[in-house]
């Protein structure tokens, strides 16, 4: 495997080289539609093997590093299922590879892990339903083509899926690359306290329906989990009584409690991290996490990439017993920066949570971060507040189009609220160039991710990767 890794040349646009607020917008997209000159839209299909390219088992493997060795199998039997779920725990893999590919290099706060399921409806502090991206854990700036690449991508792969044609998978990631071009510059042209304020909400999204019957069993679905507390629906499958006291349920492998919870000095620790964290929070903040005790830690295995990475769950109880679930989940250097450049944060969780509430139209109340127990950097949130999951095997051609137009949307609403759009939409212009050219490269791309899924296969076949396939999985 090659260790060369060449940092991107950051194109330079004289245009940033002013303050913000005394750029013409004129002047941004004029300087957008020169980057065409370098990076012709079209080029942006392209996606071709780097003669040295690393293997991405090798890749895989480097990423294991720091993660508990006895859920490893867990993570590979996960990816081992299909190129879909392959796909969804590579993000290191595709890094490298995108930073092979062509690229206008204008930054903005990216995802870094920009799959359609890490999309998805969720209760903001208004307790109204948003749609938005809910993933952050490889936030950072990079440039823009990346989240839609890896976002246009995995459309491909979940119609391969789900038993649909390639031609309906392009067709939804061509979708997806429109509606974020067109969305982009619906952006562009609000003033920046708009577009800080814009957001999708739940009736945004019922509207793109057209099935009124399809419109009605969302709307369903949307009003059922609006009236849910998380914790409250969270409870009575992760707690129990035992002895009187009322704590978190064991069910190994994939929730347990740590053997040093016995250990002198263990409870000391966690409240020293636990002060730590409230320091992150504002002031009303405080007051709020202050109604709650912490009575219980467990160990819990999440998603696919983030499989063996340090993740707990903190049971709270406030003083009339109604629980909160807070989740302490490891964050380390973001899969971009071999290729972006390291973050401006020295600590990974800080990261996460200021590329996070820089994307989101409205975050977790309790989105913080502090220092774990080995030295390891944490971010802090609730376990689930109202989360809507999108069924994506579930759905039909037209379904996963429109769901395209949904995330492209939401990325571009999410690219455009802290950067220059206009920018990026003097690139893009009005043709559909770009769009089509998402849609091949999705596809080429698609089929290089099964290839690397085969990889694994043989090689949990031939014995040297070893996997824990999971019932029900």
């Amino acid at each position: 495997m090659s260790n060369v890794t060449k940092l991107p040349t950051r194109t330079h646009v004289p245009e940033l080289d002013r303050p913000a607020h005394s750029v013409p917008a004129d002047d941004l997209l004029a300087a957008g539609k020169r980057l065409r000159d370098t990076v012709p839209r079209a080029s942006q299909a392209m996606w071709k093997r780097h003669k040295d390219r690393a293997d991405p088992l090798d890749l895989l493997h480097a990423s294991d590093a720091g993660r508990q060795p006895g859920l490893a199998p867990i993570r590979y039997g996960r990816m081992l299922q299909t190129p879909f779920t392959f796909y969804r725990g590579a993000a290191s893999v595709m890094a490298a590879d995108l930073a092979t590919t062509p690229t206008t290099n204008v930054h903005v706060q990216a995802c870094g892990d920009c799959h359609l399921l890490n999309f998805g409806g969720f209760a903001t502090p208004e307790r109204g339903i948003h749609f938005d991206i809910n993933d952050f854990d490889e936030t950072l700036p990079a440039p823009w083509e990346w989240d839609v690449k890896r976002l246009v991508a995995s459309f491909v792969l979940a119609a391969r899926s789900n038993g649909l044609s390639d031609a309906a998978g392009r067709d939804a990631a061509v979708a997806c690359a429109r509606s974020y071009r067109e969305r982009l510059r619906e952006v562009a042209e609000m003033s920046p306290l708009e577009a800080w304020y814009e957001s999708i909400s739940a009736e945004d999204f019922i509207g793109m329906l057209d099935d009124p019957d399809l419109q009605k069993r969302v709307k369903r679905r949307i009003e059922k989990t609006q009236g849910q507390d998380g914790s409250e629906l969270d409870y009575p499958k992760l707690a129990e009584m035992v002895g009187g006291q009322v704590q978190i349920k064991d069910q190994p492998p994939l929730i347990f409690h740590p053997d040093m919870k016995h250990v002198e000095g263990y409870r000391e620790a966690v409240d020293k991290a636990l002060a730590t964290y409230r320091e992150t929070l504002s002031d009303d903040r405080k007051v709020l996490l202050d109604r709650y005790r912490l009575v219980d830690a467990a160990m819990k295995v999440v998603g696919i990439g983030s499989v063996g990475r340090y993740c707990s769950i903190g049971l709270f109880m406030s003083s009339s017993n109604q629980p909160l679930f807070l989740q302490f989940k490891e964050a380390v250097p973001s899969v971009l920066e071999p290729y972006a450049g390291k973050s401006l944060y020295g600590h990974a969780g800080q990261r996460v949570v200021q590329g996070q509430r820089l994307m989101q139209a409205s975050s977790d109340i309790f989105l913080g971060w502090t220092t774990g127990l080995r030295g390891n950097d944490l971010y802090v949130r609730q376990l689930r507040d109202a989360k809507i999951k999108p069924l994506v095997e579930t759905f039909n051609r037209g379904m996963l189009e429109l769901y395209g137009k949904a995330c492209g949307w939401a990325l571009a609403r999410a690219h455009g609220r802290a950067s220059h759009p206009w920018l990026v939409t003097g690139y893009l212009g009005s043709s559909d160039a770009f769009d089509s050219a998402m849609g091949n490269f999705a596809v080429s791309y698609a089929d290089q991710t099964e290839r690397d899924h085969a990889a694994l296969k043989a090689a949990v076949s031939a014995g040297k990767i070893e996997v824990h396939i999971e019932e029900g999985r």
